[in-house]
Formats: C-alpha cells, structure tokens, sequence
C-alpha cells in the first residue's frame, strides 16, 4: 500500500485493561501490521514522552485509557485511533460502531483524520462524558473492582444503588439553563453512550462543538426501575423527569462534595466548570 510507506505507527497498550484483553489486542494490530509490512512500534509499560518520531497513535484499551491519554497528552496533534481493549468501549462505538478489528484496522491506514471535541471539567479532560450524582457513586463503587465485559458490572451496580441512593441537591447554571433542585444525575456527554451500553445521550455528536445534558430529577425507588430500561435504550429524553439541552459551558455546585466520573473514572470536587474544547483532537475513523 503506497499511502502507508511513509508511515510508523505507535501502538499503545494498556495491561489492565478489559482484564488483559488490551495486550491480546495490541499484538494481533502489530502482527497485522506486520503483514503490510506497515513500521510500527508496541509500546505497553512505559509510554514515550512525546511521539515526535510516529505519523499515528493507535490506543489498544477502553474509556479509562482513552482519557488518561489525553489528559498526558493534551496537545498531541496526530492522527488518534481507539481500538475495543477495555470493558465499555463506549467511545469507540462511537466512532466504529461494530466494525471487526481487520475492517478497523483498514479505517485507521486508509481514513482521512477528522476533528473530534473534548471536554475540560476543572483541571482535566475526558472525551466521552462526565457524570455526577448517581453516576458518579456508580463510579466510585466500580473503582479498584474487577469489570466483567459490557455493561454487566455497570448494571449490576446500578440495581444495587438504585434502592438506596439518596438524591442531592444541585445548582446548575449555564447560557440555557438555570436552576437548583433535587437531582438524580446530571450527565455532560459528547458521546452518546456510557457504562458498556446504556445510551443516556443518543442525540450527541463528539464533532458538533456542543454536550448533550441531561439531568434527570429526583425520581422514587420505583421511578427509577420504570425508567431504567428506557434509559438504556436512550428512548428517555422526552420525559417529564428528564431535562436536556446543549450547552458549551455548564457550572454545578452542591452543599456536599460532587461525586462524578470522567470516561468512567471517578473523582470528587467541591464544585465543577465544565467547558467545551472543539476539534482538539484528531481522528482517522
């Protein structure tokens, strides 16, 4: 292939990742790679400071790779490429949706690099989404866990702390929306999915300069088995409980600490400045 002479790819791998599936991963891209006959280098345990000599980087892991990537590597300005090595793998759905890794692999040496967005929450970034309330205790509860594939841990955890999860008291503000109240979740998304498959913002684009938020009330025990199942399939946003809107810029403080993750990974303020940073990061998808 001509367009890949020039080429020399940098595999990154996460070990813990999708409980060693990322290392399996990596070495089946390399070995691909090899067969094109396309300079790469695989790269698991200690990741370079910069990648001044590679044309590409090629992440083998999930969300929780993903955004520690790009908060070590804010600037980077090369071509990015995710591939399914972790648990949820809710961004690269995203932006691959069900292709085979050979299909993926094709995509990421043929495919003309894009914009993509990230978000910056006080001092660190993520990429598919920042959850705070239900989801973040979810979070923390996963933390240090080990994750079965997909969204079971999530779910499992989710019916666990659906009984009892005490609703907080949030102060939200932004250009579109005002208000303080009892909230179950306030999710800032710029993919459209979380937790291995739940689709809580179905409409978000990461290319659009804009979060999807939604912001679900203080719903009862039996509000949130009712709604649970149409959250999952991201059928929700029309609902009376649910608030959504776009926004580039969203504050939130509450009387007791925020818990929330970021792509999954969890975290506590006393308050949080969320804000859109469009076409950051480049794409070949």
């Amino acid at each position: 292939m001509p367009a890949n002479i020039d080429k020399n790819i940098a595999i990154l791998c996460n070990p813990l990742a999708g409980v060693g599936k990322a290392i399996t991963l990596a070495q089946q891209i390399a070995g691909e790679l090899s067969k094109q006959q396309v300079s790469h280098e695989l790269i698991i345990d200690h990741w370079p400071v910069a990648f001044t000599s590679f044309t590409d980087v090629w992440i083998a892991g999930g969300d929780g790779t993903l955004n520690y990537f790009i908060n070590h590597y804010p600037g980077i300005q090369l071509p990015l490429v995710i591939f399914k090595g972790g648990t949820g793998n809710d961004f690269h759905w995203l932006l691959y949706g069900n292709k085979t890794l050979e299909e993926q692999i094709q995509v990421a040496l043929q495919g003309t690099p894009k914009p993509i967005d990230i978000g910056k929450c006080n001092d660190r970034y993520f990429i598919n989404g920042a959850g705070i309330g239900f989801e973040g205790e979810v979070a923390r509860a996963l933390t240090g866990k080990k994750k079965l594939p997909g969204k079971t841990s999530f779910f499992i955890t989710i019916l666990k702390k659906i009984f009892w999860y005490r609703c907080k008291e949030y102060s939200i503000q932004s250009a579109e929306c005002n208000s303080t109240g009892k909230r179950l979740l306030i999710d800032i998304s710029n993919g459209r999915r979380a937790g291995g498959g739940f689709h809580i913002a179905p409409e978000a684009r990461a290319d659009d300069g804009f979060f999807d938020v939604v912001i679900a009330g203080a719903l009862t025990i039996l509000q949130r088995l009712r709604y649970l199942p149409v959250i999952e399939k991201g059928k929700h946003l029309q609902l009376k409980v649910i608030t959504h809107f776009h926004t580039q810029k969203i504050h939130i403080e509450s009387s007791s600490p925020l818990q929330y993750h970021l792509d999954g990974e969890y975290d506590t303020a006393a308050k949080i400045e969320i804000e859109m940073l469009p076409a950051k990061l480049l794409f070949r998808y």
